[in-house]
């Protein structure tokens, strides 16, 4: 198919896993696109977006931000027509980016793992573009992913948590194996999905082979006793 290939991109491990294997597949990506949302959404990843623009050059792909207006979850009348109107404003960037791309998008890089609520959307995105869909991560098997990262050299840090069983010393926390380990432990205790697909957790890929320099992060943890995130004060590329 001509035209190029676009990463839906958040920084997290899950669309950077989706990004990798895609440039290794020999995929022609030529740009990343980062949704922003201003509160809590059904369909993107939510702490750290600012980042990207550091990954970006580091992964040495211009990037595309999107930036929603009237985006909190909570103003929607039920979770899927929320998810609908998430989608509109990354839909429209796309549509318009389509026309400055020699031949069009061919396909988009999604991260998606379980979510069938924002698979299907996506896949729907997809189909009005005419674009197709490459989701490595789709149904596979959530600890052979997790040692697929470890073993390419992905480094990724814990932004968010948001479940029963992750206390504030996640915060900030490498995702190596013994860390892996452990959450499958919580998992058997809480239900804690070792992805985090439920929510439980977010990530922000700091290094990682298709990145030419990592990312380092000067922070503080808030936390409320139940869930919390990290406050950056400061990111370069070392």
């Amino acid at each position: 198919m001509n035209g190029a290939w676009v990463s839906l991109f958040s920084g997290g491990k899950d669309s950077s896993w989706a990004l990798y294997r895609a440039l290794e597949r020999g995929l022609s990506v030529e740009r990343l696109v980062t949704v922003h949302p201003p509160g809590d959404s059904y369909m993107y990843h939510v702490p750290a977006t600012d980042l990207t623009s550091l990954a970006a050059e580091s992964i040495d792909i211009p990037l595309v931000d999107v930036h929603p207006e009237d985006f909190e979850a909570d103003s929607a009348t039920d979770a899927g027509a929320q998810g609908d109107a998430e989608l509109e404003p990354l839909e429209a960037a796309l549509t318009e980016l389509a026309e400055t791309l020699d031949g069009g998008i061919a396909g988009l890089t999604v991260g998606a793992v379980e979510s069938e609520f924002q698979n299907s959307r996506v896949g729907a995105m997809a189909d009005r573009l005419g674009a197709d869909v490459f989701a490595p991560l789709w149904q596979r098997d959530p600890r052979e992913t997790a040692t697929a990262m470890l073993d390419a050299g992905f480094e990724i840090r814990i932004v968010r948590v948001a479940a029963a069983g992750l206390d504030e010393s996640w915060l900030g926390r490498t995702l190596d194996a013994d860390a892996f380990s452990e959450l499958e432990r919580l998992g058997e205790r809480y239900g804690v999905h070792l992805l985090g697909e439920g929510g439980e957790f977010e990530t922000l890929v700091t290094d990682g082979p298709h990145m030419s320099r990592p990312i380092r992060l000067t922070y503080d943890t808030e936390w409320d006793g139940t869930r919390g995130q990290l406050r950056i004060d400061n990111a370069w590329l070392d």
